[in-house]
């Protein structure tokens, strides 16, 4: 029940048009079973006026013309029903979209690191996709079909309580069965969801790394992948059609036994002379009418579990909680104007209490400073630089910028006056002005044509036949490795951040590239505080502080010429990148 509360809290809003839909729905149904009334009324003036002459066929006419309008009404009322309900449901199911979009989008890098894109793209896509099939067809035809029923069983005991009873005797059985096959739906459904979430994943890793995949040869590796994925996804639904194939025909037997009880039944009353024909006639007809909903309700029932299922899964990750907490609105100080003084305070940090990444990080970096990071693979000198945007928040100590805790900032502040050039370039699908533009969204063309000269952009941009315009591919497929970094570096330099990130930027360049790239990181570094994850050490020579970190901690600190003089662990590593040039 709490999970349909919650779907229906997405409903509430449009309850104008939702209980517009309702009524309409309510009409359609009242039409519906008195139609039934108006042909019991045609049968009996067949059979009672057969020989009246002009007055019987006058009221036979009468009638017909009754059903007409019957049937024009029961057509308005359900374009109503659909049309409105309908609307109701597709707005509910965007604003469900958008609050599960606009949660993945405030979750912490951690969420990320722990939770496979492929599965989280699936609970966008085809989770939300079932939840939205369910609530616009199932839901309307539910509550249709829900007052139809109602409907009709009232009019079924004002024709015959005696026959009517043997209905109602039948309806808990076939209740039992609905409920014992929605409990196996609902269970194979959730794995069926997972299984399409595990083949997305698979698919998204396959493509994005198709370069990798065909230069190891591993197509045949691939494929087997995913078809094992794509398998287990077959032996799941083919599970939850089973369910459904088994359900449909045992409710319609069900249903059968007690159709036939009542036929045998009303027509010994109709011999006893304690029923007319035409009542019988009537009340047939009505049955015929409530076997509609019975049979929809046994394959709407499949649906629905599908669907909630679906909802159980968006809601599991609507409801996860950010691990980056933000203050509330009275709380936040508001930095009037940002200095760029960046310190940490004793940190600690750990992606897994078993494993510390950062120990003991004590460290100033004063306005306009250069502050490089230098060590081996996994020392975590990314870490440390990703918790000043706060992508994560430190277990132990804190950081500070101009004297103020991070966690005491405004995180949308904080993050606008930081710029990151990361090592792989993302660039996305678009035109490069859009991409160099991501900086700022409110930038006239003549401050992107700047930004990209001073990255060393310009020129190859005019170059294309289309200049800005130009469409790059997904994750700027149709540039070279420099030309990527270079946009990366407009972008940034649009921003105009006040504290910059350089997270490896031309270690995968060329040497002619890395002049380039080089030359703009320096238009891009002047007058802003810096942190420079370096692996080219002859790059970082004229920073003013360099800090040289082994398994989380920091081992070395000084200027290039101190730690070249005091022949410790930098000097090693720079010696060696020197005989290995």
């Amino acid at each position: 029940m709490s999970l349909l509360k919650r779907i229906f809290k997405y409903i509430l809003p449009y309850k104008g048009r939702l209980a517009a839909g309702i009524f309409s729905m309510l009409i359609h149904a009242f039409l519906t079973v008195y139609f039934v009334r108006v042909f019991q009324n045609l049968i009996e003036t067949i059979i009672s006026d057969i020989s009246v002459g002009e007055e019987g066929i006058r009221h036979l006419t009468w009638i017909a013309a009754l059903m007409i309008t019957v049937y024009f009404f029961k057509g308005v009322t359900y374009y109503g029903q659909r049309y409105l309900v309908s609307y109701v449901s597709q707005k509910a199911v965007r604003d469900i979209r958008n609050d599960l979009y606009s949660h993945l989008q405030n979750l912490s890098l951690s969420f990320y690191s722990k939770n496979k894109t492929g599965e989280i793209i699936s609970r966008v896509t085809n989770d939300v996709g079932k939840l939205q099939s369910a609530i616009v067809d199932g839901a309307v035809s539910i509550i249709y079909q829900f007052f139809t029923f109602v409907g009709a069983i009232a009019y079924l005991f004002y024709l015959n309580v005696r026959l009517t009873l043997i209905l109602v005797i039948i309806l808990p059985a076939i209740t039992l069965v609905l409920n014992t096959f929605n409990k196996k739906i609902r269970r194979v459904s959730r794995q069926v969801q997972i299984k399409i979430a595990d083949i997305s994943d698979v698919l998204q890793e396959t493509l994005s790394a198709v370069r990798v995949v065909k230069s190891f040869g591993r197509e045949d590796y691939e494929y087997d992948r995913f078809s094992i994925e794509n398998d287990a996804n077959f032996r799941a639904k083919v599970k939850n059609a089973q369910y459904g194939a088994v359900l449909t025909p045992t409710v319609e037997f069900i249903a059968a036994i007690a159709f036939t009880a009542i036929l045998w039944y009303g027509g010994y009353e109709v011999m006893q002379g304690r029923m007319k024909p035409s009542e019988l006639i009537a009340f047939f007809t009505l049955l015929l009418t409530i076997t509609t909903p019975l049979r929809s309700l046994s394959k709407l029932s499949s649906t629905i579990q599908q669907a909630l299922a679906a909802a159980e899964r968006i809601f599991e990750t609507i409801d996860i909680e950010n691990i980056i907490p933000e203050k509330s609105k009275g709380e936040i100080i508001h930095l009037d104007e940002v200095i760029g003084e960046v310190e940490f305070e004793d940190v600690y940090f750990s992606y897994d209490r078993d494993e510390v990444i950062l120990s003991d990080i004590n460290l100033k970096a004063l306005p306009g400073e250069v502050i490089a990071l230098v060590g081996a693979s996994g020392a975590g000198k990314t870490t440390m630089v990703d918790l000043i945007p706060r992508f994560y928040d430190p277990d132990q100590g804190r950081l500070k910028l101009d004297g103020q805790d991070l966690r005491e900032l405004d995180l949308v502040e904080l993050r606008s006056i930081i710029g990151i050039v990361p090592q792989e370039t993302i660039l996305f699908s678009g035109t490069l002005r859009d991409n160099i533009a991501y900086g700022d969204l409110s930038a006239s063309d003549e401050e992107i044509e700047q930004a990209a000269q001073a990255a060393n952009a310009h020129q190859f941009i005019r170059e294309f036949p289309d200049g800005y315009q130009t469409v790059v591919g997904e994750r700027g497929v149709g540039l070279s490795g420099g030309q990527r970094q270079r946009i990366s570096i407009a972008r940034a330099i649009l921003k105009n951040p006040r504290i910059l990130i350089l997270d490896e930027a031309t270690s995968a360049l060329d040497a002619e590239s890395e002049s380039l790239v080089q030359e703009a990181l320096e238009h891009l570094m002047k007058n802003r505080t810096t942190f420079v994850i370096a692996h080219r050490l002859s790059t970082i020579k004229h920073a003013d502080e360099i800090i040289v970190m082994e398994r989380g901690r920091i081992v070395e600190r000084g200027t290039h010429q101190e730690l070249i003089t005091s022949k410790g662990v930098y000097a090693n590593l720079y010696q060696g990148q020197f005989l290995d040039e």
